[in-house]
Order: structure tokens, then sequence, then C-alpha cells
């Protein structure tokens, strides 16, 4: 916490909604046929038919985030300043500023927010995601509930935790799991290793019966997208166009390795590059494919545009293909 914790910061948002017109503001039903209040506010006046007008409502939301750049820019989560018409940001000493969202990307629930005003700004030590390993120390530093840096303690449960496997499906995320508690107000705060680094964002908890399982953004998958965002404000998400599924059981009882084509995008990268229903993806970039995470993951570090290795199984034969990612934004999925 004496490295980290001072770069911790609360995110106060504001966001304006409409809410529909409801009959709140209708006279009572005796004085809507009374030819007086007719003749001074109308024949249509109070009719059932007739609505108030959509009204305007401001709505706060409160998360966490915490400076990653001397340049005074936080890392957060998405969800918790998309849409926000005002952001203020708070630090530990009671300093509160203005801050700007540069950037985010809900495919991933990162965003990055610029903070207005005269530093120097505290900054948070980032470490290594890629170094982590299960039964690891971690620390979730936020503001649960508000209260301001909390922290709380627990180890490393998993890692590469698919979030469509969370049922989360909207998400392209590899996350780590961890039992260190990560409530309301948790969000887009950092989760520390034992020296102090951040190696995660807090993201998302699941309660309930067999509670204590919270899940963070690594944060090596967290600083690229970071950089895109403050580059052009938005990120590239490379896709193949295809739609992948488990192998099955073999004889020993343990799931084949591979990734099963399912379906593919008609036209797309994929059915361009001569893959078809029913194949099975044993390799990208040279290397095996046990899950389609696997696949996933490989198409992520490749990039739009750069041709893609892939070996697929084809009735017992083995079929060197080439395939070329493009952009999500640009792509309709199977």
């Amino acid at each position: 916490m004496r490295r980290a914790g001072p770069a911790v910061v609360t995110i106060d948002t504001e966001r304006t909604v409409s809410v529909p017109g409801g009959g709140a503001g209708r006279l009572p039903s005796p004085l809507l046929n009374d030819p007086f209040f007719r003749q001074f506010f109308g024949p249509f006046f109070g009719m059932p038919q007739m609505q108030a007008p959509p009204s305007q409502r401001t709505e706060r939301g409160l998360g966490s985030g915490f400076v990653f750049q001397a340049e005074g820019l936080v890392l957060t989560n998405a969800h918790v300043v998309e849409q926000s018409t005002r952001v203020t940001v708070g630090f530990p000493t009671g300093r509160r500023v203005e801050g700007q969202v540069v950037g985010l990307d809900p495919i991933t629930d990162l965003a990055v927010v610029r903070l207005v005003g005269q530093g120097p700004w505290p900054v948070a030590p980032l470490g290594n995601s890629d170094a982590l390993q299960v039964g690891d120390w971690a620390i979730a530093v936020g503001n649960p509930f508000g209260l301001d840096n909390t922290v709380t303690l627990g180890i490393v449960s998993s890692l590469n935790r698919n979030a469509s496997k969370l049922g989360i499906t909207d998400k392209r995320l590899d996350l780590i799991q961890t039992d260190a508690a990560i409530n309301p107000g948790n969000s887009g705060g950092p989760l520390l290793n034992s020296d102090g680094e951040v190696v995660g964002i807090n993201t998302l908890v699941r309660s309930g019966p067999g509670a204590g399982l919270g899940f963070a953004i690594p944060i090596n998958r967290a600083r690229s997208i970071a950089q895109q965002l403050i580059g052009s404000g938005r990120v590239s998400h490379p896709v193949i166009g295809v739609s992948l599924g488990l192998v099955g059981t073999g004889a020993n009882g343990m799931a084949d390795p591979g990734a099963l084509v399912v379906n593919l995008q008609p036209g797309g990268p994929a059915e361009r590059g001569g893959l078809r229903r029913g194949d099975v993806i044993v390799s990208v970039a040279g290397r095996p494919v046990k899950t389609p995470a696997d696949v996933v993951q490989a198409v992520d570090g490749a990039g739009v545009g750069t041709p893609l290795a892939i070996v697929a199984r084809r009735s017992g034969d083995l079929i060197p293909l080439t395939v070329v990612p493009a952009d999500l934004r640009g792509t309709a999925q199977p």
C-alpha cells in the first residue's frame, strides 16, 4: 500500500438519463369532462392517452481507479465512466479534480481518464501479470460501498478464466481469479502482488453460495489496451469470424486438444482462408491449441491485417491455412 496507495482514486460520475413521461401529472377524472377546464386548457387536456413529456434525471455512480502514468492518466473500468457527463476524481489526501475520459473500450471493460489540474501525480507501479502463479498473494484496493482506500487480502485462485465461461459473452477477456474480497465500488481499482505492484484491475465479483470469486483484468492486457486508447481513443479487436467449441472427450476421459469450428461468418476471414465447419484447429502461429481460448488469444496477439498461420485437422488430414484477421467493428459475427 505504501507504493500504490497514494495513486488509488475514487471516481464519482454523473450521467443524464431520459425518463419516459407518465400519468403522474393528470388531473382527477371528474375534471376531464368539465367544459370550464376544456375552455381554458383545450379539448385534449387530460385525455387518457396524453402523457407528461419525458424528463431528464441525473444519475450518480461510484468506482475506483489508479494513476498509471505521471502525465495524470488514470486506468479504470469502462462501465464506471461510460455515458458520463461529468467525472470527478478523488485522492486519499482529500484532493478532488475533474477528469476527462480519453477513451473507453466496452469489449475489454477498460477506460483511460485524464486528470485536469496541476501535478505532480502519484503513480502506481505496474507489475508483470504474466509472471503470476496460482497461490500468489493478491491484494485488492478500492472504494467498496464508498469506503475510501479499502484493502482486502487473498490469493490468486486461478488464471486465464475466460469471460464467456462466466456467462459474459460480450467481453473478450481472460481474467485473474482471486478470493480477495471485491465489492461494489471496487470496480477499476488495482489488484496488487506482494511487492505492491499492480498486476490486475478489479472488474467483477460473483456473490451468493461459494462467494469469494473475484476477477481482475491482467495488467499486461490492460496496458496494451490503454496505449491504444491514448493514441486514438479506440481499440482494434482482431477477429476471424468463427464460432468455436470443444472437440469432445477422448477414450481416456480427458478433453481432446483443439478447437472445433462450429460456425463460420459467411465471407469472413476464416471462410476466405479455407476453414470449414467441422474442422479442428490444432495450432495457430506455430503454437498448439488446447482449447478455443488459445485461438482467441492467438488472434488477439496477431492484430488486424496480419496473416495468421493455422493448421486444421480435417478427416484425419492436417491442412495448413492462412487467415487474415479483420476488425471486430467491421464484421458480422456468425
